[in-house]
Formats: structure tokens, C-alpha cells, sequence
């Protein structure tokens, strides 16, 4: 394989895992099973955008989101939140719009919440709701003011 071919495929695995994690994000319930290969799919998700030669930060923060919402969803608070400031971080470092900038905000609060840190998930949640006020995209906003209203 050249590296055009490479970066194609890596692309290619990158956006179908990220799918994939979705499909589990989206069950009521999860098996342990499930939870567990939730986990490896949104962890290799993250590798192969990592991959990828031409992936922005835009894809770096999302990926720690959905790592962050993937691990809330498993029960594992702590690694949640690892992944919730890394999106922070990724976001804010480089100038991403409010909108990917709030949800790291709202995958923090998410793991703070799990972890019954309520006062600290409700700032957060409050920090996030400012941030999406600046969100122009009528359904972008609703989406995200969706998720943070069911945190708490």
C-alpha cells in the first residue's frame, strides 16, 4: 500500500468505528460484553483518526468526546473525565467553536455527575449553557442544551 491508500483506509476505519460506537451509545441497556467492545471501537476509532495524515484538532476533540460519553455510559467516571479534559484542552487550546468547547464541558459534567460530584457537575453544566448561548446552529444548540439538561 502507498500512503494515499493508507490514509484512505485509516479514514475509512476511523469514521465506520465511530459509527459503530454510536450504535452502542444508542442501546438503553448494554451487556458488560458490550460495554466492553463499546470501549475498544471508540478506542480505535480515536487510533486510526489519529492515523489519518491530514486530522485537525476538530477530530481530536471529538474523539476524546465520544471516548469521554463512551466510558460515562460504561460506568467508569474516572476515565471519563480523563478523556472530558482532554476535549477541553484539544478544544480550547486551538480556537474550536463554543459548540465542541461546551461538549467537553458537558462529558465533564457527565463523569462528575456519575461520580457524585453533583456541585461540580452542576457548574460545569452552568459553564456549558453559557458557551451555548454562542452557539448560532438552532440544532446544534438544542442538542447540546438536550444532553446537559440530562445530566442531573
Amino acid at each position: 500500500m502507498n500512503d494515499q491508500s493508507d490514509n484512505l483506509t485509516h479514514r475509512g476505519l476511523a469514521a465506520s468505528c465511530f459509527n459503530k460506537t454510536w450504535e452502542y451509545l444508542r442501546k438503553l441497556e448494554l451487556t458488560a460484553r458490550e460495554a466492553e467492545e463499546m470501549i475498544h471501537v471508540s478506542h480505535a476509532s480515536f487510533w486510526h483518526w489519529n492515523q489519518v495524515e491530514d486530522h485537525t484538532p476538530l477530530n481530536i476533540a471529538i474523539g476524546t468526546w465520544q471516548l469521554a460519553r463512551v466510558y460515562a455510559v460504561a460506568g467508569l467516571p474516572k476515565r471519563a473525565e480523563y478523556f472530558a479534559q482532554r476535549c477541553i484542552a484539544v478544544a480550547e487550546n486551538n480556537g474550536l467553536p463554543p459548540y465542541y468547547v461546551a461538549y467537553g464541558y458537558e462529558a465533564r459534567a457527565r463523569a462528575k455527575a456519575l461520580h457524585g460530584e453533583r456541585q461540580a457537575a452542576h457548574d460545569l453544566i452552568s459553564r456549558a449553557r453559557r458557551l451555548a448561548d454562542q452557539v448560532q446552529e438552532m440544532v446544534d444548540r438544542r442538542a447540546l442544551l438536550d444532553d446537559l439538561n440530562a445530566i442531573l
